[in-house]
Parts: C-alpha cells; sequence; structure tokens
C-alpha cells in the first residue's frame, strides 16, 4: 500500500492543485462572520502557523486540533467488508430506533455505539476473511482502515425517515392506513431532495474553511483516537495517549451514568430547592426543572449537562450567546409575562410541553374533529379556546422572531461571502484539506439534477394519487421555503454548532393557506422543513468525509444507499408494531407503547392545520401578541451589525441574533438543568482551559466530549435492556427505583405541573367567546 501515511509527515503540495487567494481569519475565537480580514497576519497567542504554514493547515485551532493535514490516497475505503458490516448496521440501528421511539420510556440507540462495535468487527474480519476477488474487488486488502471505518459509520447513522411521524399519526388518530408504497415514496422524497438540495449548497456550506461544522470535529477526534493517528495540531505537550486517555473517560462516564441514570435519580434532576418546600407554587415554579423555570441551576448528569449539544463542541461566544438569550427570555421576560396574568399564564403550569383548554384540563382535540377528519367550528365555539403553558408560548414567539432574524442576520454578515463563493470553486479555498481533496473526482452535478427529477415526481405521485389535500402548487412552495432557508441556517450551524428550526414558518404559511387540513399541514412541513433536516444531515456528512479524506463519490454513494436502507428499514418495523402489537399509541398499552412523538404531532395537526394559526395568532385572539415578535426579530440583528462594523475590535462582533432566540426555544423540553450547567462546563473548558492551557486542550478537549457521549449512550441501553425493561410492570414496585432518591423530585408541585390560580369544580377561565 503506497502513499503518505497519516501523521507520517506533511504532504507536498508540488501535485497539488491550489489556485485562489489566500484569506483568512484573524481571530480564531471570534465568528467567522465578523472576520474580513486578508493576508497572513495573526495575532491569536496560540497560533502557531505563518504566512507560509497556512497553505500546510487549517487557519483556524479547532480544526487542527481534530483534523490531521495529510492523507493516504490509497488507503483502502471502498470495500466489500465494509459496506457489509456497514448494511447489517443500517438495518439494526435505524429498526431499533424506530421500535423504541414509539415506547415510554423509550431508550436512544445512539449512532455511537455502532461506531464502536465496528472497530473490533472490523479488526476481526481483517483477521478472518480470505484475500480472495470478487468482482474485481478484494474482500480482505489488509488491515482495517480509519476510512472504512468511517463508511461504516456514516451507513450506521439513521438518516431519513422524516416523514414516518406522519403515518403513524394517520393510522392512530386519523385511521388512514394507505400502505407501504404511498409512505416509501413521501418519504424518499422528503429525504433525497435534501440530499439534492445540498450538492447544490455544498460550495457554500463545505468548500470555504471558515465553516468549521463544530460538531463534527468532536466525531473526527474520535475516530483519529480509535485508530491513535498523530498529528501536529493535536499538540506536543506529553502526558497519556488520546487512545488511554479515551478509555479512561469512556469508563468514567460510563460507570457514573449508572448513578443518575439509575440509583439515585434525584442527582439528575437535582432540583433541591423543591425539595425543601414540595407544596409552595411559587417556589417550585421558580426552582423546579419538570414544570418550572429551574433555578436550582445543577445537575450531575452528562446527559443533561449535553441535552442542547456538547459544551466542549461549542465556541465559547456561541455559548454566551445561547446564555443571554436563555436568561433574557426564560428567566426575566417568561416569569413576567406570567405573573401579571398574560395570556392568562396564572391558570397553567410555567412550563409544559401540553395545551389546555379553560378548565385548566389538557385539550380535548377529539371535541373538535369531524368524522372526516375535518374542522368542526360549532363543536369548538361550544368547547374552549387552546391555551399555551407561558414557556410554550414565549417559544413559539421565538420561533417567530427567528424567521425574520435569521434572513437578515444572513444579509448583514454574508451577503459579500456568499457572492464571492457563487464565484469560486473548490480547487480555490485557501486550506490545506482543499488541495487534499482535490485529487478525488467530485460528484457530477447531474447526479443531484437526476435525483432531484426524479423524487420531485415521487413527491407529486404521491400527494396526487391518494388523498391527501395537498395541492401541486403547495408542494412547490415547500421545496422553495427550505432551499431559501438553508444557506443562512447552515451556515450558522458551520460556524456555531446551532441549529436554527424553522418548522414554524411552514406551519403558519399552511395554517393560514390551507385551514382545516390537518394531514396538508404535516406533508407541507416534511416538505417544507424536514427537507432542510435532511439537507443539512447531508452536507454534515459531507463535510466529515471532506475532513476525513473520503472520497466525495464514495460519500455520496454511501449516503444514499444508507438513507434508502433505513426509510425501508424504519417503515416495515413501522407497519409491522401496527400490525402485531395490541394497543399501539393508546394511553393504556401495557407495554408502555403509547407513541408520545406521534401524540405531539397528532397535537400539532390539530393546532396548526385543524383549528389553524387564524384563531391563535391573528388580530382579536389571545395570542395575537406573540406576532410582533416577527419585527423585533428583523430588527434586533441590525444593531449588533452596526456596533461590529463601526467598532470591528470591541465585542459586539461577537452578538449573533439567531443563535440568541434560537437556543431557547428547546425550552420545554429543555430546562435551566440543561443550560446553566452547559454554560458553566463551557466556561472551563471553551474559555478557560483553552487559554491558559492549550496545548492539553488541543489533545484531550474533543476526546474527553467523545468519550463522556459515548460512555452516556452505552451505559443507557445497559440500564435500559438488563435493569428497567425486564422489571417492567412485573417486580418494580420492590426494585430500587422506589427509594427516596428516586422519588423525592416527583413528589413535588413542580412535578405535578400546579399553577398559580386553581378552579373550583365547574369553573372556567379565559374570555367569554372565541
Amino acid at each position: 500500500m503506497s502513499g503518505t501515511l497519516l501523521g507520517d509527515k506533511r504532504p507536498s503540495s508540488q501535485n497539488l492543485k491550489y489556485d485562489g487567494d489566500i484569506e483568512v481569519a484573524i481571530d480564531y475565537d471570534a465568528p467567522s462572520s465578523a472576520l474580513q480580514a486578508t493576508g497572513a497576519e495573526f495575532d491569536d497567542p496560540n497560533a502557531d502557523v505563518d504566512a507560509i504554514g497556512v497553505l500546510d493547515d487549517s487557519p483556524y485551532p479547532e480544526v487542527r486540533a481534530a483534523i490531521p493535514n495529510t492523507d493516504d490516497p490509497d488507503m483502502p475505503v471502498n470495500t466489500i467488508r465494509a459496506w457489509a458490516i456497514g448494511i447489517v448496521w443500517a438495518v439494526l440501528i435505524p429498526g431499533l430506533g424506530q421500535f423504541f421511539s414509539l415506547r415510554y420510556p423509550s431508550v436512544g440507540i445512539n449512532p455511537l455505539v455502532a461506531q464502536l462495535l465496528s472497530l473490533p468487527i472490523g479488526h476481526l474480519a481483517a483477521k478472518a476473511l480470505p484475500d480472495i476477488t470478487i468482482l474485481g474487488c478484494r474482500l480482505n486488502p489488509g488491515p482495517f482502515t480509519i476510512k472504512e471505518h468511517i463508511l461504516i459509520a456514516t451507513l450506521a447513522s439513521p438518516s431519513g425517515g422524516e416523514s414516518t411521524d406522519i403515518f403513524a399519526v394517520q393510522r392512530a388518530y386519523y385511521g388512514q392506513n394507505w400502505g407501504f408504497l404511498y409512505q416509501w415514496l413521501t418519504n424518499m422524497s422528503v429525504s433525497l431532495l435534501g440530499f439534492s438540495i445540498g450538492g447544490i449548497t455544498c460550495r457554500f456550506l463545505v468548500d470555504p474553511p471558515s465553516m468549521i461544522w463544530p460538531g463534527i470535529l468532536v466525531q473526527c477526534t474520535l475516530f483519529n483516537t480509535l485508530h491513535s493517528q498523530k498529528y501536529a495540531g493535536m499538540g506536543d505537550r506529553g502526558g497519556i495517549s488520546r487512545k488511554r486517555f479515551f478509555i479512561y473517560a469512556f469508563l468514567g462516564s460510563f460507570f457514573w451514568y449508572f448513578v443518575p441514570g439509575y440509583l439515585f435519580t434525584a442527582l439528575s434532576y437535582f432540583s433541591w430547592v423543591t425539595w425543601i418546600a414540595p407544596n409552595n407554587v411559587k417556589v417550585n415554579q421558580m426552582f423546579g426543572y419538570a414544570s418550572g423555570l429551574g433555578m436550582s441551576i445543577l445537575t450531575f448528569d452528562w446527559a443533561q449537562i449535553a441535552f442542547v449539544g456538547s459544551p466542549l463542541a461549542n465556541p465559547w461566544w456561541v455559548e454566551v450567546n445561547a446564555g443571554v438569550g436563555f436568561f433574557v427570555f426564560i428567566w426575566l421576560l417568561t416569569p413576567i409575562l406570567y405573573y401579571t396574568n398574560t395570556w392568562y399564564g396564572k391558570f397553567l403550569p410555567m412550563s409544559s410541553r401540553t395545551s389546555y383548554d379553560n378548565r385548566m384540563k389538557n385539550y380535548n382535540v377529539s371535541r373538535v374533529i369531524n368524522a372526516d377528519s375535518t374542522f368542526n367550528l360549532k363543536e369548538y365555539q361550544n368547547y374552549s379556546p387552546l391555551f399555551l403553558p407561558m414557556t410554550f408560548a414565549v417559544s413559539y414567539g421565538l420561533s417567530f422572531a427567528i424567521i425574520t432574524a435569521t434572513l437578515v442576520h444572513a444579509f448583514l454578515y454574508y451577503r459579500k461571502q456568499i457572492w464571492s463563493q457563487v464565484r469560486r470553486s473548490v480547487a480555490e479555498q485557501p486550506d490545506i484539506h482543499a488541495r487534499l481533496m482535490s485529487q478525488y473526482r467530485q460528484v457530477p452535478h447531474w447526479w443531484y439534477l437526476l435525483i432531484f427529477l426524479s423524487m420531485f415526481a415521487c413527491g407529486i405521485i404521491s400527494i396526487e394519487v391518494w388523498p391527501t389535500q395537498l395541492p401541486v402548487w403547495a408542494f412547490v412552495l415547500a421545496l422553495a421555503l427550505s432551499f431559501l432557508y438553508t444557506i443562512p441556517i447552515g451556515m450558522l450551524m458551520a460556524i456555531t454548532n446551532q441549529f436554527v428550526g424553522l418548522s414554524t414558518i411552514a406551519e403558519l404559511i399552511i395554517g393560514y393557506a390551507l385551514p382545516g387540513r390537518p394531514l396538508a399541514m404535516m406533508l407541507f412541513q416534511a416538505w417544507g422543513t424536514g427537507t432542510i433536516i435532511q439537507t443539512i444531515s447531508f452536507v454534515t456528512t459531507l463535510k466529515f468525509g471532506y475532513y476525513m479524506k473520503i472520497p466525495p463519490r464514495t460519500m455520496f454513494t454511501c449516503q444514499v444507499v444508507g438513507t434508502i436502507i433505513s426509510i425501508t428499514t424504519q417503515l416495515a418495523v413501522q407497519a409491522w408494531m401496527f400490525g402485531n402489537i395490541p394497543g399501539l399509541c393508546e394511553k393504556t398499552q401495557k407495554s408502555g407503547f403509547i407513541c408520545p412523538g406521534t401524540e405531539v404531532s397528532a397535537t400539532a395537526s390539530i393546532i396548526w392545520g385543524l383549528i389553524g394559526p387564524a384563531r391563535q395568532f391573528s388580530p382579536g385572539q389571545i395570542y395575537h401578541g406573540l406576532t410582533y415578535f416577527f419585527l423585533i426579530g428583523a430588527l434586533l440583528p441590525i444593531v449588533p451589525w452596526w456596533l461590529s462594523k463601526k467598532y470591528p475590535k470591541s465585542w459586539y462582533r461577537y452578538i449573533n441574533v439567531p443563535i440568541i432566540l434560537s437556543a431557547s426555544r428547546s425550552i420545554p423540553p429543555a430546562t435551566a438543568s440543561n443550560y446553566v450547567p452547559w454554560l458553566i462546563v463551557g466556561f472551563i473548558f471553551q474559555f478557560l482551559i483553552r487559554r491558559r492551557h492549550f496545548s492539553w486542550w488541543a489533545k484531550y478537549n474533543y476526546v474527553l466530549s467523545s468519550a463522556l457521549d459515548s460512555g452516556v449512550a452505552a451505559a443507557a441501553i445497559v440500564i435500559f435492556f438488563c435493569l428497567q425493561y425486564p422489571v417492567h410492570d412485573t417486580i418494580r414496585a420492590n426494585s430500587i427505583q422506589t427509594w427516596w432518591g428516586n422519588t423525592v423530585y416527583q413528589n413535588t408541585a413542580d412535578a405535578k405541573s400546579m399553577p398559580l390560580i386553581t378552579l373550583a369544580d365547574g369553573e372556567k377561565f379565559g374570555p367569554s367567546s372565541w
């Protein structure tokens, strides 16, 4: 096997194409949108590259700490054994994920488990398989390689399936079962249309060095650690190896998670103040984790800390923006609105995932549905308007603000960058990784065009052959919406590791355009925002392959094949479950298959598709005030942009309004137990350690993040299958899960979602007519 081994030496650039101007950021801690300097000057004390060195490595220390600047183009990747192992995982991981997604409590089948288990399996295959040739390909081309491992991981990562909940809602709530072909065509169209859009946008989101994608760096570090890769960016500080550090951290995370995850769960939901005053409603609303604002702030559970993303993967300036948004909108605005009884907030819990009627009960959507799943206006007027808990209402307001803020922010900060990328090609990018990838054949544009046309046809067939009530013009509008927002959302995620979800805009558009059609609303949302999710997923994986030097055509083929297998498996498992599990998606299902996510989707289809946004947010309606967030979102980015232009060296350049607005949209279900510890850990590692002990940070930071995530994922599966599931409905009453440390946080006003004002039997609150 020829070629330069990873980590051996820097490759010669004589045979690599490079044509373009050098354009690098001058401050690696700052957001890329604020960095416009060109040339080869650096004022980062941690930078160890000069004008010539930039050509041989990334100008960003985060990338240098995680990604090798070398490549072996002859290293085996597209092998029979890798595809065989990957396809097995492509069936198991999505299938198990679909199975447990309909159960409560569920268990997440993290792809990290497959990635870790694939390593010994790959090494075993390299030792056991004979070295024969099949169809011109060697069955055993030698030692198991890192590139083969990445191909397996790409196949093992579930992709597609954005529409499976729609079909579950149709069967469980609307009595519609239109068969496997309809489901397959719809799901394939949503997923692969995202891939075709990703192919168009990759020159904006993958090729530029400034599109770092911090979350991918953790994955890259994990693979480099497992395969003992060494390179300059990891630092030369001595100490134990990355691989040994990973093993120690993984074992520590694995065994510790048994404490907050099973033995003493109060350490996870550490709302200690509410234990002191369990019946004081105001105290529980301020300090509780279930339905309060979570000012107890502590948790000893990494799963809680990393619920909104690993604090070791996000740049510190991003975490500060998220923290500002959390404090302003959740700890300041929300209690002000609640205790002034805005939108009748005092009659509802401070925070909840559920909607309510005017009797303080969960909204009974069955009372406003006709037999044909259309809206019954008379019954709605006789029953109740729909009320939202305060954090839920604020979350909708932030969703409205994000819609306009994302577009304005992208125009102000990225318009020159976008236009510049329109005129450039991959070969003109200024870093080493672009030059190393230039030796591989790129994916031709007609591949993406072929996928777009075929999947567009699949979408038309699915909405026209079956009575979806979604017209073709709405289908085209949904795709236009996804294309409009893909680049600004992708740039924000590539720079900040924060995804800005825009499902609300799709719900608003179709809710006003086609009221009273819940299925049409769900399908429009799938093509309008589910396609964005698939595009970002596709582009993220392309960048992963870009960093790890996987041939683009191999990565493309791997993603498409993996998506087809994943979607087919998920739909088959769901069909089997509906045909073989009695009472599936019913609240009394004896094995816990109550379909909580499907219930949320069904409720959303009623709110936005059946009742419609016109009866929620139009003038004269209860939540009309939330529509002013559209204007707020459009205006907010202008101020920091103007300040950053006037004072380019000041801290104003770190302000990112879309991140400030989007960070708190995860509440609910996230709470302060997720945000405040996340900020504390981020401050320690991404600010203090990175600045004061950079060599340690460069060598171990991303290894620690991946080890903690992997340990929790493995422990969660062991706990579920070995300790929780076997005792379900049998000996649970006598198990360790009934002691004080596992129940104290459940016996509080916070856990019971108590409102500030209670009603007597028969009383109502709210407007007299609606």
